[in-house]
């Protein structure tokens, strides 16, 4: 078994799978408050282009990456022209891969949370005086923090599996975007590497246990803390 290589993917996708959770919190958390809160026109469809990822062949997505940040994209290309940056085939290109294929699980869950919030509480606090964004930070994010973990959690786990995307937007380049499932692929093409491959599969599926464990748990706790502020 040659460790360094298992290290080395288990240890790229942990990097990856935290990175796009977490630039993506910020970004999610602002266009589910938008559609929650606001009403205007377009919006279905605004909802369906956050949603499309989720249905999308990710070898698609991959390749829609590829003609907007590719070295020719009509952006990669302005990029790479005026500031020498590429990001297609870069470790930068996995995270950017994982961060599209994770967003709508990590809305969605952010999503039914802010839903169950009471918009009472919201509008009492307005009328004692707090401003928009006080309402915000001491209301709305502390009520809807349990959606936030647990899309995080999914957000994750969406991560760690993901491969069409990435190997068509960021390739399969070992210790820069070879992420497990990629290490495996590549693992089944060399004869007498099955093990590795096994040892990979293994962890994969002990991370996405564990992590499907935790979603369903804090789903509990949504429930109860959902019930206990209906019934208060």
């Amino acid at each position: 078994m040659n460790v360094s290589h298992v290290l080395s993917a288990l240890l790229l996708s942990i990097k990856v799978g935290i990175l796009s959770t977490v630039f993506n919190l910020p970004f999610a958390l602002a266009v589910v408050y938008i559609m929650a809160r606001w009403n205007f026109k377009g919006k279905t469809l605004l909802d369906g282009f956050i949603n499309l990822p989720l249905v999308m062949p990710p070898v698609t997505t991959g390749y829609l990456l590829l003609l907007i940040l590719g070295k020719k994209g009509f952006i990669g290309a302005i990029l790479f022209e005026i500031f020498h940056i590429r990001i297609a085939f870069t470790s930068v290109a996995a995270v950017i891969a994982s961060m599209v294929v994770s967003f709508p699980l990590i809305t969605r869950s952010i999503r039914i949370s802010m839903d169950m919030i009471d918009p009472k509480l919201e509008r009492a606090a307005l009328t004692l005086g707090a401003n928009r964004w006080q309402v915000f930070f001491r209301i709305t994010l502390p009520l809807v923090l349990p959606g936030i973990v647990n899309g995080m959690i999914l957000g994750f786990a969406r991560s760690l599996g993901e491969f069409g995307a990435t190997m068509t937007f960021a390739g399969n380049i070992e210790g820069k975007t070879r992420t497990i499932p990629l290490a495996v692929y590549a693992l089944l093409q060399i004869p007498g590497r099955d093990s590795d491959a096994a040892i990979l599969v293994l962890i994969s599926i002990g991370i996405s246990f564990c992590s499907l464990f935790l979603s369903s748990y804090l789903n509990k706790q949504l429930k109860n803390r959902g019930a206990g502020i209906y019934e208060s």
